[in-house]
């Protein structure tokens, strides 16, 4: 599989890339080709609505991760399942997308939350599509302006979207990847919930049999910005990966998963194949093997 060029943007280039009038205007006129998702989200909520509605990049549109980037299935599903193609065609409507549309997502989470929706975006077909690296924050240093209240409401779009543009895994895929000598299976949580030190959310700690620990939060910087591409493939070197390495990612429920597969890009290597019922869903099967420790 090719490489990638990276998929972020500085808050500088964002903003020359919108201009200097607003992204929306009037009755919802569009002023740029660029669309501004913001994907503002924190495991067991509130909603990131309420911050979107104190400030948010002008002209960008409120997505809501819970009920837009994800599905509602059976525990054995994950958390957050997928959405149907359907169900995101209808969203990214919603947001005002058209197809070639290019699209910056941002978050105030170190892109977490953000990575969902650029791999959801690219999985359904959508080439350009950035995160905005470091988030609002940077936006916001950068003394760029803020716009407070609800937001216009986009023009609906009329985007086609196609699943299987990126590769992904299901349960028997991932333990059949994770016994494989030449492959290596990345769990993107915290150190101490791939251990099985603590388990806040899901029925059993530890992890998928195979697995390695690789948490998502040592990609960034401590302003939340993504490390150099040299920084991350090095790491990901450490971690057994190269550009021949098949590659497979999971986490909670498939959200910082996409995170780590952004990491990946940047860093040069093929996209990994992304389990999106992640540790949820692997734990709520009382027939999948779970381990602890290191």
């Amino acid at each position: 599989m090719a490489t990638e060029t990276s998929p972020l943007i500085t808050a500088a280039a964002l903003d020359v890339a919108l201009g200097a009038e607003s992204l929306w205007s009037g009755a919802g006129r569009r002023r740029s080709a660029w669309r501004v998702l913001d994907v503002r989200w924190k495991l067991g909520g509130p909603p990131g609505r309420e911050e979107f509605e104190r400030g948010h990049i002008p002209g960008a549109v409120y997505v809501d991760l819970d009920t837009e980037l994800a599905g509602h299935g059976e525990p054995t599903d994950g958390r957050h399942p997928l959405p149907s193609q359907d169900a995101f065609q209808e969203a990214a409507r919603r947001w005002g997308l058209g197809d070639g549309d290019s699209v910056v997502v941002y978050d105030d989470a170190s892109g977490t939350s953000a990575a969902r929706a650029w791999w959801l975006l690219r999985h359904a077909g959508v080439r350009d599509v950035r995160i905005l690296d470091g988030g609002i924050a940077a936006w916001r240093d950068a003394g760029m302006p803020l716009e407070k209240g609800p937001g216009a409401t986009p023009i609906p779009g009329s985007i086609h979207v196609q699943f299987g543009a990126l590769p992904t895994l299901d349960g028997d895929g991932t333990a059949a990847l994770a016994a494989a000598a030449d492959a290596v299976l990345l769990d993107a949580r915290a150190g101490e919930r791939f251990r099985g030190e603590v388990e806040p959310v899901d029925p059993r700690p530890g992890h998928i049999p195979g697995a390695v620990s690789a948490p998502t939060t040592d990609n960034v910087d401590a302003d939340g910005r993504m490390l150099p591409a040299d920084a991350l493939a090095e790491r990901f070197r450490g971690l057994g990966i190269d550009a021949d390495t098949p590659v497979g990612v999971y986490c909670g429920s498939g959200v910082t998963a996409a995170h780590e597969a952004l990491a990946m890009v940047i860093a040069g290597l093929p996209l990994p194949a992304l389990y999106a019922g992640s540790y949820s869903a692997w734990s709520n099967d009382p027939e999948r093997p779970v381990v602890t420790g290191a």
